[in-house]
């Protein structure tokens, strides 16, 4: 029998990586979805009444095997692909697509679940059950339930011409990021680049049988060099390849995907009866309305647009000053900001790297949990990995009981996507009394150990640490009943509160004591760069959030507009979205949407704008921690019985009103960033 498809025999029920072969995934979800089927017909030929327990809790708990099976192979697909596993899931993507639709579009199983939801007032529910049946009812009516038999089958076709689009871009994305390598051979090439990215380049040329120096559009390889690195003219090639992904008119490119997963979104979203796809996703959003999200970006950049541009006009004053530069490109934006910034507060990452070695950075973020949550983190050896980068723990709490299994993958690979992200290979719920716990991952690109050195973290890779644990967080102290609403199934403006709640520890001088050490002496982080640190927060924080806001006001400009078959140019369409926070010359090689991965491969179009949605919400969560101690127990209680262990069992503002005592206000946010008085 196919391993996939039997229950996991493995300590903690682990999935058993070393033993599944590619060939398993396609035959496992053919056989998983046959019996995820045989469930849901039996719930929907039920001759019993239909009940909440018989019809809305049995349509959660089903499909369980072939969710489990989903989560292994679409994390490998992100973080352990190959040619294989993109072709598989060319075929499994439409199957998944058409089986949910098997589900959403059953009248018989619809009408019971109509039947429960006519009678919840008369029911005696939980609060959780009540979030429960509300969100299965609208599970059906927002994928078409409601619709006439002819337009169903159009949603089963937008939805199966949908899922492989997207799966399509993503995957143009990381064969364009893996194409690109600019080799160097002459040393000269690389002055300004500190000693630790030169080992790790010239590392990277000899893994792949090359004389001199490998930079390539991996984060840890790219990041140094546009920040760093005195050759304007090798920044600029590589700025360009950077800013080109997928815009080339060629084999790879995803301008007419971009276009094609517009127009499907607009036309699904008119068909279950909204005005745009914007509309149809904001509708289950804290923001609700499109209008609400532009008022929001706007009003923020009002903001921070005037901070913004007399940060710009100080750094193209600096580096007129400094090189005789006329016209500050975006090439020179990260190198200039650094010489600025080491001019002003006397730092640079280079100072900070060797007191943020990996190592002890995972150490002082589980050592911050412990002491905010009783939360233990055991390394163990005993649970299967798909690659040997990946670490595994055990979490258990101050009685010793199991609270998670941790999976932890830090290193850039040819198969692995950029950027980082935290994902579950197993949910939380309770079934037949038994508290069934989470199995938790994140995935990073750091900077990897060389011959001479241990990975050192960049201070911006310690924030995504935090940043990345923060969402695991959320995912491990899940506590309530059912699959679908445990962990991070919240609202998706409300996600991303734990885990930025959590990067302000980096910030605060009673953490970073607590792993900050220098990785040769282990002398404590000295109290000077401590306070640089915080000096430095808000270091072109102007520019900073107006480039976030132009992300989100891209990702509207997409989804909000009511005419998108009307756009013909993927690029003049985004250079009229970026007209009001734009300070760069517009690079004509470059085009953002094309590698816009968020919004066009993953969960976040129409919501972009969550990020400084949620930034509202941590800088006031974070204003009461400061308030009574950023290590009290009280607060932390609070938060993690309100927040962390909630899950999307009740609307977000309730619980964060209930853990708070009143609502956010975005003067923490301003003040945090320096963008109004303190």
């Amino acid at each position: 029998m196919n391993i996939l498809n039997k229950p996991f025999d493995t300590e903690f029920h682990t999935a058993p990586f070393s033993k599944i072969e590619n060939k398993h995934f396609l035959p496992a979800f053919e056989k998983a979805i046959e019996k995820a089927k045989k469930e849901i017909d039996e719930i929907a030929n039920n001759p019993e009444k239909p009940s909440f327990k018989n019809t809305i809790e049995a349509l959660d708990f089903s499909g369980e095997q072939l969710d489990r099976i989903s989560s292994i192979f679409f994390n490998l697909n992100s973080a352990e692909t190959n040619d294989d596993i993109q072709k598989i899931a060319q075929e499994v993507s439409p199957l998944l697509s058409e089986f949910s639709n098997d589900i959403t579009l059953n009248e018989t199983l619809f009408k019971r679940v109509k039947t429960v939801y006519n009678e919840k007032d008369s029911l005696d529910l939980s609060t959780e059950q009540k979030t429960l049946l509300d969100k299965k009812y609208k599970g059906f009516s927002r994928n078409g339930a409601n619709l006439p038999e002819g337009k169903k089958q159009q949603l089963r076709d937008i939805d199966k011409a949908l899922s492989k689009l997207k799966l399509t871009f993503g995957e143009n994305v990381l064969a364009e990021t893996n194409k690109f390598e600019m080799l160097i051979t002459n040393e000269e090439d690389l002055s300004g680049l500190p000693e630790g990215a030169k080992e790790a380049a010239q590392q990277l040329a000899e893994s792949k049988d090359k004389e001199g120096w490998l930079i390539t559009l991996d984060y840890p390889s790219y990041i140094p060099f546009m920040t760093y690195a005195d050759n304007r003219e090798l920044r600029k090639k590589l700025a360009i390849a950077s800013g080109a992904k997928a815009f080339h008119n060629d084999a790879l490119d995803n301008q007419d995907n971009v276009l094609q997963i517009v127009k499907l979104r607009y036309q699904r979203a008119k068909l279950l009866g909204y005005k745009t796809h914007a509309h149809f996703v904001l509708e289950e959003r804290m923001a609700k309305t499109p209008e609400k999200v532009n008022s929001f970006l706007n009003e923020l950049l009002e903001k921070a647009k005037p901070a913004a541009l007399n940060e710009f006009n100080e750094l193209e004053a600096f580096a007129k000053g400094l090189d005789n530069i006329d016209q500050l490109q975006k090439w020179d934006g990260s190198y200039y900001a650094e010489k600025l910034k080491q001019k002003r507060f006397n730092l640079d990452d280079e100072k900070l790297k060797p007191y943020f070695k990996l190592e002890n950075v995972i150490q002082g973020v589980f050592t911050i949990s412990e002491k905010l949550y009783g939360l233990h983190f055991e390394e163990i050896s005993t649970i299967d990995k798909y690659h040997e980068d990946v670490l595994t723990y055990k979490v258990t709490n101050d009685k010793g009981d199991l609270v998670s299994i941790f999976y932890a993958d830090f290193f850039p690979r040819p198969g692995k996507r950029n950027g980082a992200w935290m994902t579950s290979y197993k949910p939380q719920y309770v079934k037949n009394d038994e508290n069934s716990r989470p199995h938790i991952s994140i995935v990073c690109n750091f900077t990897k150990p060389t011959k001479s050195k241990p990975s050192l973290l960049t201070f911006n890779e310690v924030t995504t640490l935090f940043h990345e644990f923060g969402h695991a967080l959320h995912g491990m102290l899940a506590n309530t009943t059912y699959p679908s609403i445990s962990g991070t199934s919240v609202f998706w403006d409300f996600v991303e509160l734990p885990s930025q709640v959590l990067e302000n520890w980096c910030y605060e001088k009673e953490a970073l004591e607590l792993f900050a050490t220098h990785y040769e002496t282990g002398e404590v982080i000295p109290m000077d760069l401590i306070e640089k640190i915080k000096a430095s927060s808000t270091f072109h924080e102007g520019m900073q959030t107006l480039r976030q806001i132009s992300f989100g006001l891209l990702d509207m400009s997409w989804h909000a507009t009511a005419s998108p078959e009307s756009i013909t140019s993927v690029k003049a369409h985004e250079l009229e979205a970026f007209e009001n926070t734009k300070l760069y010359p517009d690079v004509a090689e470059n085009c953002m949407s094309t590698a816009f991965s968020h919004i066009f491969q993953g969960g976040y179009s129409s919501g972009y704008y969550s990020y400084k949605w949620a930034e509202v919400l941590d800088a006031d969560a974070f204003e009461f921690f400061q308030e009574k101690g950023i290590f009290n127990i009280e607060v932390a209680t609070k938060f993690k019985e309100h927040v962390l262990s909630q899950g999307g069992t009740e609307d977000p503002m309730i619980l964060y009103k209930r853990f708070r005592g009143q609502e956010p206000k975005p003067d923490a946010l301003l003040k945090r960033a320096g963008l109004i008085e303190k």
